[in-house]
């Protein structure tokens, strides 16, 4: 009787510690302590995924804008590409000039050469010398063509990865919406300065026409 009475004793004793152990003051406290801790990060979340938003947003009206003047809708990437190729075609044609007039030069102070005294043969002789500075001076062409054509490479790789990153935000028509931003124009003297016609220009005025206006 004495150790069921002992027994007894210490069931009673411990429930009263789990009671007292479980205070519901303190689960409160302790559940609002959490709970403000999580309501701080998500607002910490929320900044963050509003300056991500912001970034994506930017990016997107720049490549939109970038699309505009290099994409298929624009037409100064185009224009430029023409450009290096109307450079390329009209060195590649002033140096072919002006080797062929040094070959006559050369040829011609060969002749000279032949027929003249001594003093007059060196003369000729100097001459032949800096037709060879000439033709050496001329290699300009082709080193000038393979930066041309690195260049346009680079702006084809560069309207390549505009076009990629547009497709994966779900290609050009997800785009269609978006305000670019407004290139500054040109005003007085620059907006009438056009620079040299291409082959492919139309209603421009011709050598022909200018010539006209002082006939």
């Amino acid at each position: 009787m004495a150790e069921i009475a002992s027994l007894k004793s210490m069931v009673k004793s411990g429930g009263e510690q789990q009671q007292s152990a479980v205070d519901p003051q303190a689960m409160s406290e302790k559940f609002m302590a959490e709970f403000r801790k999580e309501l701080s990060e998500a607002a910490k979340l929320k900044v963050e995924l509003d300056a991500i938003y912001e970034a994506i947003a930017q990016t997107k009206r720049e490549i939109a804008t970038l699309h505009q003047t290099t994409g298929a809708e624009g037409e100064e990437m185009t224009r430029v590409t023409n450009e290096l190729d109307a450079v390329v075609i009209g060195t590649e044609g002033a140096t072919e000039t002006i080797l062929s007039a040094a070959e006559f030069i050369d040829e011609t102070a060969n002749t000279l050469s032949a027929r003249v005294d001594k003093e007059d043969a060196e003369l000729a002789g100097d001459i032949q010398d800096k037709v060879i500075q000439i033709f050496e001076a001329c290699n300009f062409q082709d080193l000038t063509g393979q930066r041309i054509t690195k260049v346009v490479a680079t702006l084809r790789f560069v309207e390549d990865r505009i076009i990629q990153m547009m497709d994966i935000w779900g290609g050009i028509e997800t785009f269609k919406d978006i305000e670019v931003e407004a290139r500054d124009l040109k005003e007085g003297d620059a907006a009438l300065l056009n620079g040299p016609a291409l082959e492919s220009d139309i209603d421009v005025a011709t050598q022909d026409d200018i010539d006209a206006l002082f006939a």
